[in-house]
Parts: C-alpha cells; sequence; structure tokens
C-alpha cells in the first residue's frame, strides 16, 4: 500500500482497516473511493500527513480480515447478495417502525426526527429497487461472464450493451445512498441520542449507525472491487 499515490478505496480493498482510519477522519472511501488522500483532504482542509501516519502505522503482517480481492466474481456477487442485501431486508422495516414510533412520542420537541425518518424512508424505497436491479440483471450477468471464462462458451450479448452501463446506474445510486445518509448523520449529531432520549431512541440510533456502517461495506465491496473487475472481465472475454 502507497498512501500517498494510491487511490482510498484501492487501500481499503488491500487492508479493510483502514476504513476506520477514513471514516474517523470523514473520508468517503466507498462512494468516493477513486481519489487520493491528498484530493480528499483538500476538499475537506484536512491534515494528509496526519492520516498518512495513521495508515503508514498500522500493524504489518496478517490482519485475519477476509481477502475479498481474491475471491471469483460470482462468489463475491453471491456474498453482496445474501449478506449485505439480506442485512438491509431484515433491518429496514424494524428501523421504519422504531422511527415511527420516535416521531410520534419525541416530534414535539425534537421536530427533526420527521426529516430523519422522511430521509431513510427515501432511503429504503431507492435500495430496495436498486438491489433488485442487482440480483436480476447485474449480477447474474457477472455470474454468465465468469461462467463463460471458464469454459470458453461464447458470452451472450445483454440487452444493456456493456456491463458498465449498469455499473454506472449501481454506483450513481450508491452516490444518492451516501448522501441520504450524510443528512441522516448530521441530523442525529453523528448518532448522538439527545439527553432525554428513552430506550427506543438510543437503540434506534445505533441502529442507523450500524445500518450506514453495513452500507459503506456494501457499497465498497461493489464499487471498489466488484464492478472494476466485472468491467476488466468483460474486456478480457471481448478481446
Amino acid at each position: 500500500m502507497n498512501v500517498r499515490t494510491d487511490l482510498i478505496g484501492d487501500m481499503v480493498a488491500e487492508d479493510f482497516r483502514a476504513a476506520a482510519i477514513f471514516k474517523k477522519h470523514n473520508i468517503d472511501f466507498c462512494c468516493k473511493g477513486g481519489r487520493t488522500i491528498e484530493e480528499a483532504c483538500e476538499k475537506k482542509n484536512l491534515d494528509k500527513e496526519t492520516i498518512y501516519t495513521e495508515l503508514e502505522n498500522l500493524p504489518q503482517g496478517n490482519t485475519g480480515a477476509i481477502d475479498f480481492t481474491s475471491w471469483p466474481l460470482d462468489l463475491l456477487a453471491d456474498y453482496v447478495e445474501k449478506t449485505h442485501h439480506r442485512y438491509v431486508e431484515e433491518k429496514t422495516p424494524i428501523l421504519q417502525q422504531f422511527l415511527d414510533k420516535l416521531c410520534k412520542v419525541h416530534g414535539g420537541r425534537h421536530p427533526e426526527l420527521f426529516d430523519i425518518r422522511t430521509l431513510f424512508d427515501e432511503s429504503a424505497k431507492e435500495m430496495a429497487a436498486h438491489m433488485k436491479k442487482e440480483e436480476l440483471i447485474l449480477f447474474p450477468f457477472i455470474r454468465n461472464m465468469v461462467k463463460a471464462q471458464k469454459t470458453g462458451e461464447a458470452l451472450k450479448q445483454p440487452h444493456f450493451g456493456s456491463v458498465e452501463n449498469p455499473v454506472n446506474m449501481m454506483m450513481h445510486d450508491h452516490t444518492e445512498q451516501g448522501e441520504i445518509f450524510a443528512k441522516i448523520a448530521e441530523l442525529t449529531q453523528s448518532y448522538n441520542p439527545p439527553a432525554d432520549a428513552c430506550n427506543t431512541y438510543k437503540v434506534t440510533f445505533a441502529m442507523l449507525e450500524e445500518y450506514e456502517n453495513d452500507l459503506h461495506t456494501h457499497i465498497h465491496l461493489e464499487n471498489n472491487i466488484l464492478f472494476p473487475k466485472a468491467v476488466s472481465l468483460e474486456k478480457v472475454i471481448n478481446a
């Protein structure tokens, strides 16, 4: 890892421990992973040398983290679907129920809760459609590409043309999700409940933070590993 020249997304793909450092400095490593640290620091007026030092001081050797960059693309697509898509499907209705309750009980004193609920509902609606597109269109094509490479069979031309077209659409959706959760984080004071918060209030904010963290990992696996490798594989097959 060359912290001074590598792209942020590539660094996280190589060593996921870097994600915690970027998160601490509020640097987006998933939706905006295609930047260097210097570029990200210029935009946010951060001290790049501090971040370089923290990354360079990460212990060397086996981190125990999963090396997703070594996985076959069909396996990685399966993992994203079975781990992160299912997480979204399971947690979304619970969070919506809790946010509805908070708005009814605490909305008078904390009107920002209504904005948080609206934003989360928008995110949930968009994510449901987004994940279906991946599960029904993009991921099956990625699996077909892997099969074609293994067997030497001709790859059937998809209706969407190049895989770059749905990939670009999915990455655009990811950017929108990142923007929504940036607003939610701001409205929740970085998921810190107010002094008068009840247990449901505290649990809801903790769940929202966990949801955002899972979303960041989800988007990172796609934007920084799965999608670039899928684009490269299609070029190899069509060469």
